[in-house]
């Protein structure tokens, strides 16, 4: 039976099968995600959404990795177990079983290097959320000044990378980490211009970032007022760790800052009128809103 030449080199696979299910299966094994041991929910540092995704990109890095090897190797052992079963040689589908493992070694090859970009990109974005998180952790004295910082803070849609609760104001930032082109001489250049529609940095010019940070500061400012009964002073910050601004105009309730001495430029700033009542409402309304990102990991994806 003709049939039998093609079934029977299915054998061989085997081995190549049961390597790809244990794969499969250790591919979530690091997760460095931890729960508290007093409620049980999850833990949250400065950039903790930038974290978790770091982790599932690594997670994907080694699937791709190790499934790599051998999905590439399986056209070549099913083509020898072909040679053993068939009665005669076809050249023609050797030839075939090596081009596909050729282009599945270019496909993987591929995949890794968009990997590899990828956690570069996570890796960059993550120690910009943790210098904007380190400035803002300065404004947290307790028994001096009424401060309170939330990290990640989800909206309907989105979330929030950080949110600054002052006794003059409540502050939106957004955090943008943007990699600093070279002069030919191997100077940096790090200088962005705001201008009221965009970022002009070096070599190109960016909205969304600004409109980001409008649209995350207009809707905790209306959610905030639906929550506390009362208008709360708010404006958005759109922090760019590493760059200097040059600021030529920028749009009403936002802020473009490098992000160095953060703390003092938000401690200085006066929104409005925030009694301590209000204060109070504000922050009690935020930590609701924050244990929210625990029951809903979907809305774990901030932008970069």
């Amino acid at each position: 039976m003709a049939w039998l030449e093609y079934l029977l080199p299915l054998i061989f696979l085997f081995p190549l099968g049961a390597m790809a299910v244990i794969v499969i299966a250790l591919r979530n094994l690091h997760d460095a995600r931890v729960r508290s041991p007093f409620n049980a929910r999850q833990l949250r540092e400065p950039g903790q959404a930038l974290r978790d995704r770091l982790d599932r990109a690594f997670a994907t890095l080694f699937l791709n990795g190790a499934l790599g090897p051998i999905v590439t190797l399986a056209p070549l052992v099913y083509g020898m177990g072909r040679m053993l079963f068939a009665n005669q040689q076809n050249w023609l589908e050797w030839a075939l079983y090596g081009a596909l493992s050729t282009v599945l070694v270019l496909v993987y090859c591929f995949l890794l290097i968009r990997d590899f970009q990828h956690i570069r990109r996570i890796k960059l974005g993550l120690a910009c959320e943790l210098a904007v998180g380190q400035e803002l952790e300065r404004l947290v004295h307790p028994e001096a000044h009424p401060y309170y910082v939330f990290h990640d803070v989800p909206t309907d849609s989105d979330i929030i990378d950080h949110v600054a609760v002052t006794p003059h104001g409540v502050f939106v930032v957004e955090t943008r980490a943007r990699t600093r082109p070279f002069t030919a001489d191997g100077r940096e250049i790090n200088l962005v211009t705001v201008e009221p529609e965009r970022l002009r940095f070096p070599g190109w010019s960016e909205h969304r970032p600004l409109v980001k940070a409008l649209r995350a500061s207009r809707w905790l400012a209306s959610w905030l007022e639906q929550r506390c009964g009362q208008p709360v002073p708010v404006q958005g910050v759109l922090a760019l760790p590493g760059w200097d601004i040059a600021c030529a105009g920028t749009p009403d309730g936002l802020m473009v800052v490098s992000g160095e001495e953060l703390s003092h430029q938000l401690s200085e700033r006066h929104l409005g009128p925030l009694d301590d009542a209000l204060h109070d409402k504000v922050i009690a309304a935020l930590i609701e809103r924050s244990a929210e990102l625990d029951e809903n990991p979907t809305l774990n994806e901030p932008s970069i």
